[in-house]
């Protein structure tokens, strides 16, 4: 899964999620794809133009809890349980971020924004579904890229701790 600087560049692009998992030596893939503009379904868009399990796929949230901003990573294929991630990061209550707040605090437009290289660094929570896998896929930072990394180097490079936020 490890590839160099040089191929990372000829598979897919240089953004601030790349450079920031390159200079804390962690391993990834890069997947680029065509993103069509009119999809608004990011998430399916990248498992079906990657060709992999949706479950695989991750999208990084942004939340608002009582207690501040907080990202959520969850699979595609799953709704984010709000009050569960809420709980997770020791807040009363939660709801979504605003998609402008999103994009101001993590530099990334939404359906591109990646849990790595963001403006801000918040409290993380990895839904538990992705220790299921030997890797995941997660935006690298703009629309039509992915980067596919372990799970277990997802927590280490974000500090991020592990629990069910998915709805069942």
């Amino acid at each position: 899964m490890a590839t160099s600087r040089k191929n990372q560049k000829a598979i897919g692009p240089t953004t601030a999620a790349t450079v920031a998992l390159t200079r804390a030596g962690i391993p990834f893939t890069p997947h680029a794809y065509h993103h069509d503009e009119s999809s608004t379904d990011f998430g399916a868009e990248a498992a079906s133009a990657l060709g992999i399990d949706g479950g695989r796929v991750f999208k990084t949230l942004m939340v608002d809890t009582d207690k501040g901003l907080a990202i959520a990573i969850v699979s595609v294929d799953s709704k984010l349980d709000v009050k569960a991630l809420a709980r997770a990061v020791g807040a009363k209550r939660a709801v979504m971020a605003d998609a402008a707040v999103a994009e101001r605090k993590s530099g990334y437009v939404v359906g591109g924004i990646s849990p790595f290289g963001q403006k801000t660094r918040l409290p993380t929570v990895l839904d538990d579904r992705a220790l299921a896998y030997e890797t995941i896929y997660v935006s690298g930072g703009r629309r039509g890229f992915d980067i596919e990394v372990t799970p277990a180097d997802v927590v280490a490079a974000l500090g991020a701790q592990v629990a069910v936020i998915r709805r069942t």
